[in-house]
């Protein structure tokens, strides 16, 4: 049986594969694409919509026990860079 995770944003449960685990390391947000990395990490969706609903509602800070002005420019970046690689486009 496959480990079952709750996504951050939507609040949903889904299978740990579907979703990506957000850690934290001093005050930035990095994606841990492994899901290796030590310490707490926050589950979310690769999608735009999750993210954006994370970031408004606090939830990084909350799940990863940061501050709230965690800077989650590195999160912004995987996720443009993540939708060229699916969609193929610039």
């Amino acid at each position: 049986m496959e480990p079952v995770r709750t996504c951050v944003g939507c609040r949903t449960r889904a299978p740990r594969t579907a979703l990506l685990r957000i850690a934290a390391i001093g005050s930035q947000l990095v994606v841990d694409e492994r899901a290796s990395m030590p310490g707490r990490g926050a589950w979310v969706h690769p999608s735009r919509d999750c993210m954006e609903i994370a970031l408004q509602r606090r939830a990084f800070a909350r799940a990863l026990r940061v501050s709230p002005k965690a800077d989650a420019l590195a999160l912004e970046e995987w996720l443009n860079s993540y939708g060229t690689q699916v969609n193929g486009s610039k």
